[in-house]
């Protein structure tokens, strides 16, 4: 039985996106804490070996339900987008600068997400998302303006800006296929596809785990565990209920939160600036969530329940 989504999420959801966004903060200062003893590749297949291990663990309780051939083909844009080359691409871009910018540049993603979804998933463009879009995109500048600093090269901003695009295109791909498959099930599939891409650095994770301190050893499992398996699935469940764009704006929250968890965590402290960003990135989210006068329903809606 379908129902349609409505503008509030039930309980359930709000608290899916809550672990989210605090999980995907954290993961961008563990992944500047275990840069120096693991590359970004080798980090990535780790890490995604170690989430590919927990899914399928949670995953081998549930029945799997057949995926159809075009059900395929947007895992494989999934797997190789987001989880394969956003990981890799977001490690390296973190060898260049640091937790805060990166998450401020990766951060244009929801603007993407809401852009291809209202042009590829029939979802519109409604005046408070778009209004929320311009707001945060608006915060998320004035926090790249009091975090940029001398180590912000040009090929960190570029590794940022593929970060974003696989991001989005990966959220985009998985959206349809929640309608049809478990989130479970996508999630896990995707990053055993995610895997498989980084296979390549077997030999570097084997080499790096050896001599890298257990404190590294400790963070890459992390990242494995939480932001990775426990947090693509929270997402998952989230994207199921509500609209890629206006779930994709809930990660503005991610910049503020990293620097916040920098400055705590790494003893990066935090410009006023970016304290002004931050509250401005919240008031974007606000807005975004607020209901049209005018309310248009999706062309397609997910079951719910």
């Amino acid at each position: 039985m379908s129902s349609p989504r409505t503008a509030v999420p039930d309980p359930r959801t709000f608290l899916a996106v809550v672990v989210t966004v605090l999980a995907w903060a954290s993961a961008f200062v563990a992944i500047r804490a275990v840069g120096d003893d693991l590359s970004p590749g080798a980090l990535a297949l780790g890490r995604l070996l170690i989430g590919t291990l927990v899914l399928g663990l949670l995953l081998s309780r549930r029945g799997w339900v057949r995926p159809a051939p075009a059900d395929w083909r947007l895992l494989a844009v999934c797997g190789v987008g987001w989880f394969g080359i956003y990981n890799v691409a977001l490690n390296a871009a973190e060898q260049h600068l640091d937790a805060g910018t990166t998450a401020m540049l990766v951060n244009i993603g929801p603007i993407l997400i809401a852009l291809f979804a209202g042009l590829w998933l029939g979802e519109g463009f409604p005046r408070p998302l778009v209004l929320g879009i311009a707001v945060a995109f608006g915060g998320v500048l004035l926090i790249g303006l009091a975090t940029r600093g001398a180590g912000a090269d040009l090929l960190g901003v570029l590794l940022c800006l593929v970060a974003a695009l696989t991001y989005a295109i990966g959220v985009v791909a998985q959206k349809p296929l929640l309608g049809r498959l478990p989130g479970l099930q996508v999630t896990f599939t995707a990053c055993a596809i995610g895997t498989v891409c980084c296979l390549p650095w077997a030999g570097a994770l084997a080499g790096e785990l050896q001599r890298a301190p257990g404190s590294s050893v400790a963070g890459m499992v992390y990242l494995g565990v939480v932001p990775t398996a426990l947090a693509f699935s929270t997402w998952a469940y989230a994207l199921s209920r509500m609209d890629a764009g206006r779930l994709g704006v809930t990660t503005y929250l991610v910049p503020p939160l990293v620097i916040l968890l920098g400055w705590l965590l790494l003893g990066e402290a935090p410009p006023a600036l970016a304290l002004v960003g931050g509250a401005v990135c919240l008031l974007g989210v606000a807005v975004s969530r607020t209901r049209s006068r005018r309310r248009v329903e999706p062309a397609a809606e997910a079951p719910v329940g």
